[in-house]
């Protein structure tokens, strides 16, 4: 199949390409980089053409409240918009796990609003919904950074490789649309504090890991069950230890 991927030349959509393509597809990395605009909808149209599946992984870059909400619902507009001209069999998005209960964060309602967006659309779809890539802690942590402390809710996060999403996603567009919600998660449960503590011992970051149950997860306030999934998720194979090893060296 032409498979379309949307944000193809980012962490997870660069792994997504490599992946359909070892798995004899015809993988399209759709970015700005490669002449596709989703906002402007300038190469839209001509990357579709021919096309069976759209693979949509891209992501906003500004995170400000307003800008966000801007981002996901024009580009999931135009996305539906296009895929309808061009026949498009199966949408595929990747979203995020807990993200109708994070909706303290701007962030958060925006992928609420994209979600939204392309159920009422006519295209058949899929959503999975990730955990947090192991690769995305290091942000978490620099985002939570005071001085030379970081402070983190010591709520539990059930986080995935890049790997795993990106083999997962490749093999949602390879299947039938589901038109409604997957989950997938990584195979361990982890406190948030402890992934960043461990993240930061073993790349030799002198800051100090605090957990402090005031803190937010990008504006939102979360629990045990904000950012873990719900029953019989998918489960990617990489364990934390295993990825950590590889990064750190």
């Amino acid at each position: 199949m032409k498979i379309v991927v949307i944000g193809g030349t980012g962490l997870i959509g660069s792994k997504l390409v490599q992946k359909l393509r070892a798995d004899g597809h015809d993988p399209l990395a759709a970015s700005p980089a490669t002449g596709v605009d989703i906002i402007t909808g300038q190469g839209l149209s001509e990357a579709l053409a021919g096309a069976q599946v759209v693979v949509d992984v891209s992501n906003a870059p500004n995170w400000g409240d307003a800008e966000v909400m801007d981002f996901f619902r024009t580009s999931a507009r135009n996305i539906a918009s296009a895929e309808t001209a061009a026949g498009i069999g199966h949408h595929v998005a990747l979203s995020v796990v807990g993200t109708d209960r994070l909706q303290g964060s701007g962030y958060f309602r925006a992928k609420l609003a994209q979600e939204e967006t392309i159920k009422a659309a006519a295209i058949p779809s899929t959503i999975l919904r990730a955990t947090q890539f192991f690769e995305f802690i290091g942000r978490i942590a620099d985002e939570s950074t005071e001085g030379n402390t970081v402070r983190l809710p010591s709520a539990l996060m059930q986080p995935v490789a890049a790997d795993d999403v990106a083999a997962a996603l490749a093999r949602v567009a390879e299947g039938e649309p589901v038109n409604g919600i997957v989950e997938l998660a990584g195979p361990e449960p982890i406190r948030m504090d402890e992934l960043a503590r461990r993240l930061l011992s073993a790349t030799h970051d002198a800051r100090q890991v605090t957990a402090d149950v005031h803190a937010r997860y990008f504006g939102a306030e979360v629990n045990d069950q904000s950012l873990t999934p719900g029953d019989n998720p998918r489960i990617g194979p990489t364990r934390f230890a295993e990825w950590l090893s590889k990064s750190a060296a």
